[in-house]
């Protein structure tokens, strides 16, 4: 693997290269790191009280697109952590992309800095610990990013894993986990005859603009080449957990089976029919299930939906984000608003009792 702090097969990064989202313009740098220039609202990580004072400006509805900048980022949508170049030492990629790549736009965002963590080997967590003071000592803000979601497979059922949360947690998830008797979940390799099919592809990805529809957040969208790509890109350890309701595939989950973990990418949902059956719990236990069927040390279920997947038990590392701004009296200005865009701390999860 070229890469450094890379969880992922590297073809699904290839695969974003060759069909970045809309809007998207991917490609490296000479060293080899993936980047791409894409439009960025400033609002989008900043805290709820920045966000409420600004949008509730006179005139905001006039003016708000200013806020809307092109940005250079350095990193990936499709990778947990920012994968970095094995050739090039943390200081001599942090000069590259600030001397090269920092005057492309009006910013420049280095994502998802990979923490030490037990996701990775400790001499890759502290390769990206040199890389962020480096960024910083060139220049960038560091910020924290956006938690990561994981889970140990450390238990031997799914007993046995309910078994660690408290009695009214653990009622609550078995009563949503009786739905899965009126479901039928099939399993499908990425790359099987299965996606042969156009009209299957197509529920794919309606189900998927389902999701992105009702997400919060817009930035990366993906687009029907990118998602029939990955769909039939065999011998990369992809599975995508399909679950039907009758005849009706009512949701979709996209997984990749990498480096002894279990890392959750993407999904769809048909929408009232995924809540009415609890989707979310279930494709969870099922994807905890399939991890401890193959031997796999984690499950990593990806940024969103923090309180949820707290409330199911997970652990979370935080990931940072360099910044550079090119205009040297706004850069003075983010200096001090900085604390602003960060993410808030993730809350420990509630208390467990034994069974």
């Amino acid at each position: 693997m070229p890469y450094l702090a890379q969880l992922e097969p590297e073809s699904l990064l290839r695969q974003f290269l060759a069909h970045p989202p809309e809007g998207f313009a991917a490609g490296t740098t000479a060293s080899g790191m993936p980047t791409f220039v894409a439009p960025f609202d400033l609002l989008t990580t900043a805290d709820d009280a920045l966000r409420r004072r600004v949008t509730q400006l006179p005139g905001y509805r006039r003016w708000g697109n200013w806020l809307r900048w092109r940005t250079r980022f350095a990193g990936s949508t499709v990778t947990e952590f920012a994968p970095l170049p094995r050739n090039a030492t943390p200081q001599a990629l942090a000069r590259e992309l600030v001397e090269q790549h920092g005057r492309d736009c009006a910013l420049l965002v280095v994502k998802d800095i990979a923490p030490e963590t037990p996701l990775l080997d400790v001499a890759d967590g502290q390769r990206a610990s040199a890389f962020a003071r480096a960024l910083e000592e060139a220049g960038c803000v560091l910020l924290d990013g956006m938690p990561l979601a994981w889970v140990p497979i450390d238990f031997d059922s799914e007993e046995d894993y309910l078994a660690r949360f408290s009695r009214s947690r653990r009622k609550e998830i078995k009563r949503k986990l009786r739905s899965r008797a009126d479901l039928r979940i099939e399993t499908w390799p990425t790359g099987s005859a299965v996606f042969e099919g156009a009209a299957l592809r197509a529920r794919i990805h309606a189900l998927y603009e389902n999701v992105y529809a009702q997400s919060e957040i817009h930035f990366d969208h993906l687009t029907p080449a990118f998602l029939d790509a990955v769909l039939r890109d065999g011998g990369n350890g992809g599975v995508v957990f399909a679950y039907f309701h009758g005849e009706d595939l009512i949701g979709w989950n996209l997984c990749y089976e990498h480096a002894g973990k279990l890392v959750d990418k993407y999904i769809g949902l048909a929408y009232p029919a995924a809540r009415e059956h609890n989707l979310y719990f279930v494709s969870w236990m099922e994807n905890l299930a399939y991890a401890r069927r193959r031997d796999l040390s984690h499950y990593i279920a990806g940024w969103t939906d923090t309180a949820v997947k707290r409330q199911l038990g997970a652990r979370f590392c935080l990931t940072r984000h360099a910044v550079y701004v090119r205009n040297p009296l706004l850069r003075a200005v983010f200096r001090r608003i900085a604390h602003h865009f960060e993410s808030e701390p993730v809350q420990p999860a509630p208390a467990m009792e034994s069974a």
